[in-house]
């Protein structure tokens, strides 16, 4: 059964929803509805959805931003929205799908399809791990705010008062936050800051050459200095 919160500053657009989504009741339960993006947050982890029905245009915090705010998740998302400049973003963001207001039953019904497919695929990925595995993070551009995997991540390495994220497609996201910030979001098992300037993605790792603190060689070709003063804990995670 998968489950899914809404979240929509106009009560009626919610419970319209709501209501439609009742077709769906074999296979989705709807535990949350929510009408203030500040209430959302504080309580959409703990309920941990598979899907956030998320209105783009709220006053306040729209919904990139509420995305942005929330940093680390896991769920899929579906933007609901009654302008539709915002659909290129939404792409761009790796959304599930995107619904225009009032939605429509037929639009609605291939959106669960593609959340369905979406979801049974992160679940055919084994890993004890897998709820970490599979969380996502909101980073914020210029371009707009993209939405990747954290398997995705090889490193993250600091530019300033900038962070520059390496991905496994060769793309590069730059993103106007320090590197400080992203290492409480990325702090799980496979991730660990080596040195002062790189957090790097373990799984990467093909090779450790020995030295004071040593160097990491990457799946990408890429080689990084490790600090000594990190070397031992480096070792208890590779070892």
């Amino acid at each position: 059964m998968l489950k899914a919160v809404i979240l929509d500053d106009e009560t009626r657009g919610s419970k319209l929803l709501s209501q439609k989504l009742q077709s769906f009741e074999d296979e989705l339960q709807v535990v949350g509805v929510f009408n203030e993006p500040a209430k959302a947050l504080a309580a959409i982890i703990a309920l941990d959805p598979d899907v956030l029905f998320l209105d783009v245009e709220m006053p306040g915090l729209n919904g990139f931003q509420f995305l942005e705010r929330l940093g680390s998740f896991s769920f899929e998302v579906i933007f609901t929205t009654a302008y539709d400049s915002y659909t290129l973003e939404a792409l761009r963001l790796s959304a599930v799908d995107y619904l225009m207001k009032p939605v429509d039953e037929d639009d609605l019904k291939t959106a669960i399809i593609r959340l369905r497919k979406r979801v049974a695929g992160r679940m055919r990925q084994p890993s004890k791990k897998s709820e970490v595995l599979n969380a996502r993070l909101a980073l914020p551009t210029a371009e707009g705010i993209y939405i990747i995997d954290k398997t995705t991540i090889i490193r993250v390495e600091a530019m300033s008062n900038y962070s520059v994220f390496l991905l496994t497609d060769n793309k590069k996201i730059i993103v106007s936050k320090t590197l400080k910030e992203y290492e409480t979001q990325l702090n799980d098992d496979f991730f660990m800051r080596i040195n002062r300037s790189v957090i790097v993605n373990l799984s990467y790792v093909v090779k450790y050459r020995k030295g004071d603190g040593g160097t990491l060689e990457f799946s990408d070709g890429a080689e990084v200095e490790v600090s000594p003063q990190r070397k031992e804990m480096l070792l208890q995670k590779l070892f």
